[in-house]
């Protein structure tokens, strides 16, 4: 009570919806000054369901979930996708200019857009990661270099953010979970758990997203085989495993 913004960041929709509805929730309580911006990653539906109690109450509410993992956090320089009203989103956007960078932050559209854009991200996140893998597996098991076809690729058609930033084969890139034994970083659980929100929000609108859905059943089977505590890029050792 009393607080002009409130910030949270919780596991998932259920623990979200208990924060913030019900006679106990955090709605009943705040003033119609506050701004509250949630920055969990969780069902778009459970997002628009409290930004439209909240709008009822006359309160600005956001989902912010943020992408950028670790090193993006300790730096400032997160990305913001946001959802809610035009107005609570000015208000927003100076707070979180305080840990994320301008260039990176987006109003993409009303309650519920923030959830959407971050599963549409991280659904692509794993495409390209297993793509990456698997064209480095089949490169060097032709005898190619993976830092020299990393380099061809760069440079190529093929480039993508695993590349450029978060290579998966051990040690072509310096300070990254696969040179330091896929220490996360973003962990295996945490990317199951955003293909079933990204697997979720597809069935809802009645896209067929297979490659989405194929991702996931990866992923989850790399889970199964107890790399849920390892970066989500270990998904390199789960590829190579299926040759043969």
């Amino acid at each position: 009570e009393g607080a002009d913004v409130i910030i949270s960041m919780l596991p998932a929709g259920k623990h979200v919806a208990g924060t913030f509805l019900g006679e106990d929730g955090l709605l009943a309580k705040v003033s119609t000054d506050t701004l509250i911006l949630d920055a969990s990653t969780i069902d778009a539906a459970t997002a628009r369901q409290v930004g439209e109690a909240a709008a009822e109450l006359g309160i600005d509410f956001m989902d912010t979930p943020v992408s950028g993992g670790v090193a993006a956090a300790a730096a400032g320089t997160l990305a913001f996708m946001c959802g809610g009203s035009a107005a609570a989103f000015d208000r927003a956007t100076p707070i979180l200019e305080g840990m994320g960078s301008a260039e990176k932050i987006f109003h993409a559209g009303p309650a519920g857009a923030g959830q959407v854009a971050k599963a549409a991200n991280n659904m692509l996140l794993a495409v390209h990661m297993i793509g990456t893998s698997e064209a480095l597996a089949m490169g060097e098991a032709h005898g190619l270099d993976p830092a020299v076809l990393s380099e061809i690729m760069k440079a190529s058609s093929g480039n993508n953010w695993s590349l450029q930033v978060y290579n998966p084969w051990p040690d072509v890139m310096a300070g990254v979970p696969s040179s330091n034994n896929y220490q996360p970083g973003f962990m295996v659980d945490l990317m199951v758990k955003d293909l079933g929100l990204a697997c979720e929000v597809a069935e809802s609108c009645g896209l067929n997203n297979q490659m989405g859905k194929q991702a996931m059943a990866a992923y989850s089977d790399h889970q199964g085989e107890g790399n849920g505590p390892r970066d989500f890029s270990s998904i390199l050792e789960w590829v190579k495993a299926q040759t043969g």
